[in-house]
């Protein structure tokens, strides 16, 4: 796929395959429900599927690389011929961004920042856009005690050393998007401060994603709010983010999000991104 645009913010539609997502485990875990869903996401203004098979919520357990691949690739495989957007691979595993990308994703979403053993070698090899999220720590223990001097400048460097490793094997600069990683590692005071300050991170001239969709952080602030009533609040944080400079946004509620950024655009013209 292209490059994608600047002006105009993406809508990232969340299709995960697994049984234990924080938000939609078990959903869309039977394949014809994943793709009927992730059709009704296109058809209310998603413009990417990101596909996921290993729930990276706080406290998950890792899953083995063949469960990853019979969640994955069926769905991504019947996508590929039913809907007319790009899908992204959510997986820090080589041979599941391998099989994927062959099955008809175009983007790899990972939350390791392609640090797994042989990940950025075949990122390379794929000639896909690449997603870098920063996290600390990993998802079983990562929101025991995370803590940072400056939230933004940590996070700043650890994308300075991942980019840097990315064009070290030949991976262009104009293929990667960058994700700060909200809740990977990070109390609330970090959340706030990176969506407060997000647009610190345009200094890499490169995309920028914000996933921020019915996280724990909106739960908090309003007031420990299960994760179905969050629909609010999250479609308000990715319009704060998209005001501060995200190109993407992350989400679960696509046609709320998308109604929102409409009206934002209809009245700040080009401003927005």
């Amino acid at each position: 796929m292209g490059k994608m645009s600047f002006k105009n913010p993406l809508i990232m539609g969340v299709l995960n395959i697994t049984p234990d997502s924080f938000s939609d485990g078990g959903q869309h875990f039977d394949p014809a429900l994943a793709i009927v869903s992730a059709q009704r996401m296109v058809l209310q203004g998603a413009n990417i599927i990101d596909v996921g098979g290993e729930s990276t919520r706080p406290g998950a357990k890792p899953v083995s690389e063949i469960d990853e691949l019979n969640r994955v690739i069926p769905v991504i495989k019947a996508l590929s011929t039913q809907i007319n957007v790009p899908i992204s691979i959510d997986t820090s595993k080589p041979q599941v961004m391998k099989l994927a990308v062959e099955a008809g994703a175009s983007i790899i979403n990972d939350v390791n920042a392609l640090q797994a053993d042989g990940a950025l070698e075949m990122a390379l090899s794929l000639n896909v856009d690449v997603c870098l999220m920063h996290k600390q720590g990993i998802p079983e223990t990562m929101q025991e005690n995370p803590a940072y001097g400056d939230v933004i400048e940590e996070i700043k460097h650890f994308f300075e050393q991942r980019i840097d490793a990315c064009e070290q094997v030949g991976i262009s600069r104009s293929r990667i998007i960058l994700d700060p990683g909200f809740g990977f590692g990070k109390t609330l005071e970090h959340n706030l401060e990176i969506l407060r300050r997000f647009n610190e991170f345009k200094s890499f001239d490169l995309r920028l994603l914000a996933g921020l969709s019915r996280k724990s952080m909106i739960g908090v602030i309003l007031n420990d709010r299960d994760v179905e009533s969050r629909v609010v609040g999250s479609v308000t944080g990715a319009i704060i983010a998209v005001q501060n400079g995200a190109n993407i946004v992350r989400v679960h509620d696509i046609l709320e999000t998308k109604d929102a950024l409409l009206i934002v655009q209809a009245t700040s013209g080009d401003k927005i991104g």
